[in-house]
């Protein structure tokens, strides 16, 4: 019985072909999408579950009272190590890094390489695979190196490199080889080799080189800024660990750092998902629920083109009534035929994942897994979709073609079924405002994103080029980079250069608590802190209100320049009053002289509301990464081309390697940009739906009043007439998502602009453009099919019976 009911199903599929084609191609456009979102939530929520112990690895993160005073990703620097010999019960082991980026060499190839500076138990702690060398003793030694397939790679062509040297540079411009003594395999995205957002590390050296890299304060309770791990015992708990890290901090800390910082165990197989406010938690819960409405809307497709094709096969029906047919097989035939064509729906979508998830990967912006990577069981999915989307979207259609009239059928009276129009109306109703809802949300984050690129930024990014340089921090050092900045500031191709240890990008050098001269310590507030020369602002093209720059080479004993925000926190009246004001540091001797201020700028995400900022003079200050050019405008290429000639006589130890400022803006606002993008797909998709909803319902209608077409015709109606009558029940179905899609879009879109400080107004054209995109492409198809039957000779519709 059933191979017959798959027989006959498969007979009347490719009897049908348009309807079918129609089917399959929307059932086939939401699954894939469906498979293609639900790849890229499965691989955000398996990130951090391949590490060893997965269930019991934590993250200490920092939450402070005022964010401005520390970052949430590192916390203070002994704390992990002293809970592990403090309360070894509670915590098996630690592990600390501090990320640097330094000049690894082999021969004549020098390349920066971002490099973690951290404990011995690396390796064994999270059990990453090794292609060669002793995971318990790797980092053991002063002077070795564990590196990456890739790094090896790169400078060796090989991995078989145990017992092989790389030479790296320190900050004082020391060079001294490192024994290799590990290599890792392709490391699964983590948040312990890639904390950041920015590319993972590949070079891992001890603590035991803590001190030639310039390093002196990892165990020091001032340190607020090293990335802490934890493993805890089993059965350990995080809160277990609150009573342990409050005495700690009671013990060491300052009354400050008690007051305003709680330190709180971040699971790490949650963290990547909730640290950036809940940046990639909420993209990926809007993705799923856009992949979700997208199949939805393909579910309703079919529905709706299967009730607009049963008037071809009411006489079939009919006959298979009156020969004995029942209706519980009529109603197995009907799901068979669902079944088949979803389940083809989904052979297709599976065909076509491994040759699109490339494409899509660079919607989300990250790879996406293939189909084999999947644990086994996960083959029960598509089986299952198969099974409950075809018994759903087809039980409706067979249940109401089961049940028609037998007589009525075999008379040819019943032209028809599916007498629940506005069932079916209302089925296109929620497609219409599902389409306007992603129509929306797509244009609201464009404007938004165009937002941060073109809202004044408080300084000028156009032609401004930035290029990590080699870091001596020690007076020659210093000496020896200014001069370079000079001779690059010579070239005719350069308008301006400046040396500074930040760039706007976001990543800036830390915070220091700051209050004016003459007040209690207790009133002292949180400021970025920046180390820049004297070229800077003229540089980045910042205002300067009031008072003047840092003057030349000179090392200036405690003169700083403020922005506006600053000197307006710190209780001054206007900018002018603070210049000449001096301003203290707590525990640092030091009085400070603002020199300037400066114009507000945004140095990060508009997420954030611009910082109170404290810039010194890098001469005081010597720490560095960065020079920064201005080039002319003009041949770009060719004033890069003479950067990096001029770069290779200047600095031939490490590789000219450049980013404009643009691209830096895009890497910060990477996660807006990739749901922009998503955004639009899902928009195309959604319409691409909607129409062929549109095609079934128009069909439908034409096949119930196509003598009523008919008889229009012979009474002298013209085609203009007949497409604007089936067109307009239409109109109503339109309005009425319009009336629901609004209110609700400004809702939900105006609850995603409030993550940002700095955001647009959502303008009512948004809306007037995003209906009239949908409502002219469906008229468009409308009025092809209107016109379609209003063109057909009407004494053909008339005889037909």
């Amino acid at each position: 019985m059933i191979r017959n009911y798959i027989k006959i199903a498969w007979r009347n599929i490719r009897k049908q072909v348009l309807y079918s084609s129609v089917n399959i191609i929307g059932l086939f456009a939401g699954i894939l999408f469906f498979f293609l979102i639900g790849a890229y939530v499965w691989s955000e929520f398996r990130v951090n579950r391949e590490l060893k112990n997965a269930g019991n690895q934590y993250i200490l993160t920092s939450l402070w009272k005022n964010p401005d005073m520390g970052t949430d990703l590192a916390t203070i620097g002994p704390l992990a190590k002293r809970l592990k010999e403090d309360y070894p019960r509670l915590v098996r082991n630690y592990y600390r890094f501090d990320g640097i980026t330094a000049v690894v060499a082999k021969g004549d190839k020098k390349l920066k390489q971002d490099v973690q500076l951290g404990d011995s138990g690396f390796l064994t702690m999270y059990g990453f695979k090794l292609l060669g060398g002793n995971a318990a003793t790797a980092l053991e030694q002063p002077f070795s190196v564990v590196i990456t397939k890739k790094i090896a790679f790169t400078y060796f062509n090989s991995t078989d490199v145990i017992g092989q040297t790389l030479a790296i540079r320190s900050f004082s411009g020391d060079i001294h080889d490192f024994k290799i003594t590990a290599v890792l395999d392709e490391l699964p995205e983590n948040t312990v080799t890639q904390l950041t957002s920015a590319s993972p590390s590949q070079v891992f050296v001890p603590v035991a080189n803590y001190d030639y890299f310039g390093r002196t304060d990892l165990d020091s309770w001032q340190n607020i800024y090293i990335a802490s791990y934890i493993e805890l015992q089993n059965g350990v708990k995080a809160a277990d660990l609150k009573a342990p890290i409050e005495q700690l901090l009671k013990q060491n800390t300052t009354e400050t750092v008690q007051q305003y910082l709680r330190v709180a165990p971040v699971p790490l197989t949650k963290y990547h998902l909730s640290r950036n406010n809940g940046l990639i938690q909420r993209t990926v819960y809007t993705l799923s629920l856009v992949g979700l409405f997208i199949l939805i809307m393909a579910v309703i497709n079919f529905v709706n083109v299967s009730i607009s094709n049963a008037g071809t096969r009411i006489r079939e029906i009919g006959v298979r009534k009156v020969i004995g047919g029942r209706r519980r097989q009529l109603v197995f035939q009907f799901l068979s035929e669902s079944v088949i064509l979803v389940a083809l729906a989904v052979l297709l979508a599976l065909a076509a994942y491994p040759v699109t998830k490339g494409v899509f990967a660079d919607v989300v912006g990250k790879p996406l897994p293939s189909l084999f990577s999947f644990p086994p069981y996960f083959v029960v999915f598509p089986l299952l979709l198969i099974l409950v989307i075809g018994v759903l979207s087809g039980l409706y259609p067979a249940l109401r073609l089961s049940s028609i009239n037998m007589i009525n059928a075999m008379k040819g009276t019943l032209k028809s079924v599916g007498e629940h129009v506005l069932l079916r109306k209302g089925l296109v109703t929620f497609q219409f405002a599902v389409a306007l809802l992603v129509l929306v949300a797509a244009f609201v984050i464009t404007r938004q994103v165009m937002h941060f690129f073109s809202r004044s930024l408080g300084y000028n990014k156009e032609f401004m080029v930035s290029a990590q340089v080699p870091r001596d921090w020690s007076k020659p050092g210093v000496d020896k980079m200014i001069s370079i900045r000079d001779q690059f500031a010579a070239l005719p191709e350069v308008t301006a250069v400046s040396l500074s240890y930040e760039i706007p990008n976001g990543n800036n050098g830390g915070q220091a608590p700051v209050y004016k001269m003459g007040t209690d310590t207790a009133s002292a507030l949180p400021f970025q802190v920046l180390s820049s020369d004297e070229k800077y602002l003229n540089t980045y093209g910042i205002a300067l209100k009031e008072g003047r720059s840092f003057e030349g080479y000179r090392r200036d004993s405690g003169q700083v320049i403020l922005n506006e925000t600053g000197a307006r926190v710190l209780g001054y009246q206007s900018v002018a009053d603070a210049v000449g004001k001096k301003i203290q540091i707590p525990g640092d001797p030091t009085l400070f002289t603002v020199k300037g201020v400066a114009g507000d700028f945004h140095f990060g995400s508009m997420l954030g509301k611009i910082p109170p900022i404290l810039i010194f003079n890098i001469n005081f200050n010597p720490t560095y990464r960065f020079l920064s050019f201005r080039l002319k405008p003009g041949n770009v290429q060719a004033s890069l081309d003479a950067l990096q000639k001029k770069w290779s006589s200047l600095i031939p130890e490490t590789a000219f390697e450049y980013r404009f400022m643009d691209d830096d803006l895009q890497i910060m606002y990477a996660k807006e940009l990739q749901l922009k993008k998503a955004a639009y797909v899902a928009g195309i998709l959604a319409l691409v739906i909607v129409l062929l909803g549109i095609f079934s319902l128009v069909s439908l209608s034409i096949q119930k009043r196509i003598k009523e077409i008919g008889v229009r015709k012979v009474l002298g109606a013209s085609a203009s007439s007949i497409v604007r009558l089936l067109a307009r029940e239409f109109v109503v179905v339109l309005l009425i998502a319009v009336l629901v899609a609004v209110p609700l879009g400004y809702w939900l879109m105006s609850r995603w602009l409030q993550n940002y400080a700095y955001h647009i107004k959502i303008a009512p054209e948004i809306f007037v453009v995003a209906f009239f995109c949908i409502a002219f492409v469906t008229f468009l198809l409308i009025a092809a099919q209107a016109a379609k039957a209003a063109f057909a000779n009407p004494v053909k519709a008339l005889r037909s019976e």
